[in-house]
């Protein structure tokens, strides 16, 4: 039985115990001492309120067992008085590092992986980084793990790009861990609050890892976006492809595509797929997982995803179905007027944060030139247990202004 239900069934005895030593410090989780039925009531009543003004918000989709959800482990390093090298997680809204043993929240293989990386640095006598003097080399560790391939990919992010005795050290990793597939070093040498730097060396394996997603197969490399959840990612998704009304003969547009997730997803239930993403490793990734799926009905493109969109707007192209999954600062003005530049029938919103997904709305539902677009329905989905944070997926429907008192439409 999992935890979160032993604390449902014992809510009415005393607390003798917190399920995380540390989320008085951390600050990474909101609800650690609160019975998951009732996190998913508070974040329910959450997004009615900041929502139902535009439209339905159906019930809350949460998950069977909330813990130890995140397939993607980061650990900064640091040294201190009295403890020697330590790694976990910056104090929120500092550069503190609060030392963590193990999170309710991350993969258990990764916080075992992160363990066995800090003693091996004692044994080898590596010194973690120093933000304040820039001396030092381990900054951070990444450890991805595929959900469904159980695949895992150690990122070891140094402030050089030599690591001593880095073949033994490698060596000493792998026989602790036989689960590793592949070990990336990453070179992060700039005094910044980056996790990753731009040069990398892949010292074991292939560099990469694969994991199976909506029953899609993707590369997962180091600085690939990749949903950290992955049990609800799939929930989410499913929920979006519905949403999309597919039947075969859609053109599609993914915003802000990454690896191209969404848009192979629903490739298979659509005419044909576009996906718009400027990182250009990931749309590399992106192009990559389509042929690895064989999916030929799927482009990627390198650009901006407003700029494009008002390319095909002026080009005159139908498009029927946008995704659009932005940051949790939500889109951009020039990203919706492109959108209402180039109409397509339906919107289909992926929202992390629902208080930018409320701004948004009101900007997309308000009547301009050609017409605006119509909230049908959202559906909450609890990505981020014990956490404050849900996601949101939204239904759009566009609707063209009305002319002559309803006798014509234009478009």
């Amino acid at each position: 039985m999992s935890e979160y239900k032993n604390r449902d069934q014992n809510k009415n005895k005393k607390k003798t115990a917190r399920l995380c030593e540390v989320s008085k410090k951390c600050g990474g989780c909101q609800y650690t001492d609160m019975p998951y039925k009732e996190q998913l009531i508070r974040k329910q009543r959450q997004a009615e309120r900041l929502l139902k003004g535009f439209g339905k918000v159906n019930p809350m989709m949460g998950m069977e067992d909330p813990a130890h959800y995140r397939n993607k482990v980061h650990a900064v390093f640091d040294f201190q008085k009295g403890r020697g090298i330590v790694s976990g997680i910056y104090q929120e809204r500092t550069h503190t590092v609060v030392p963590v043993e193990h999170c309710l929240l991350e993969d258990e293989k990764a916080d075992r992986i992160i363990q066995s990386i800090r003693e091996l640095a004692k044994s080898f006598k590596i010194k973690a980084y120093n933000e304040d003097t820039g001396y030092g080399l381990l900054r951070h560790v990444l450890v991805r793990v595929g959900h469904t391939t159980g695949q895992i990919m150690v990122v070891l992010v140094l402030g050089s790009p030599i690591l001593p005795s880095k073949n033994n050290f490698v060596s000493e990793l792998c026989k602790l861990h036989s689960e590793i597939t592949t070990i990336v070093i990453n070179v992060n040498n700039k005094r910044t609050s980056m996790v990753l730097g731009d040069k990398e060396q892949v010292v074991y394996g292939k560099g990469y890892i694969e994991d199976v997603l909506c029953g899609r197969s993707f590369k997962i490399s180091p600085k690939s976006f990749y949903q950290v959840n992955s049990v609800q990612t799939e929930v989410l998704y499913q929920k979006a492809v519905e949403y999309a009304q597919l039947t075969g003969k859609e053109t599609v547009v993914d915003a802000y595509c990454g690896i191209g997730t969404i848009a192979l997803t629903a490739a298979g239930q659509a005419g044909k797929v576009i996906g718009v993403e400027l990182n250009r490793d990931a749309v590399k990734d992106a192009v990559a997982n389509a042929r690895i799926n064989q999916i030929k009905n799927a482009d990627f493109y390198q650009n901006d995803a407003g700029r494009f969109m008002r390319q095909l707007a002026q080009a005159e192209e139908k498009v029927d179905v946008v995704f659009m999954d932005p940051p949790r600062n939500g889109s951009t003005e020039e990203f919706m007027d492109a959108l209402l530049c180039l109409h397509p029938d339906r919107v289909v919103y992926i929202s992390c944060n629902p208080e930018t997904l409320a701004r948004d709305l009101q900007y997309l539902t308000a009547q301009n030139q050609k017409g605006r677009y119509q909230v049908v329905e959202m559906t909450p989905v609890d990505m981020f247990p014990y956490t404050d944070n849900l996601e949101v997926v939204t239904k759009m429907q566009y609707k063209p202004q009305q002319v002559g008192g309803g006798k014509g439409r234009i478009r």
